[in-house]
C-alpha cells in the first residue's frame, strides 16, 4: 500500500448570498494555488452584520491535501 502525508488548513470564505457560496468561494481560490485537495470540512459559519443587518456569510473550512511524492 502506497504511504501518503496530508496537510491540513483553515481558510475563511465571504458570500453576500450564502454560507454555500462562501465555502464554494473558498475552494476555488485555494484551488488557483494547491492541488490534490481531498477533503473539506466545514467547522463554523457566521454572518457579519452592520447596523443589525445581514452584510456577509462567512464559512471557515478545514481542507486537507495531499502532499507530492
Amino acid at each position: 500500500m502506497d504511504s501518503s502525508v496530508y496537510k491540513i488548513i483553515e481558510v475563511v470564505g465571504l458570500s453576500e448570498k450564502s454560507w454555500e457560496d462562501a465555502a464554494h468561494k473558498a475552494i476555488q481560490t485555494i484551488d488557483k494555488t494547491l492541488r490534490d485537495i481531498r477533503v473539506a470540512e466545514v467547522v463554523n459559519m457566521d454572518m457579519r452584520l452592520e447596523d443589525n443587518r445581514i452584510v456577509a456569510y462567512r464559512t471557515r473550512l478545514k481542507v486537507s491535501f495531499k502532499f507530492d511524492q
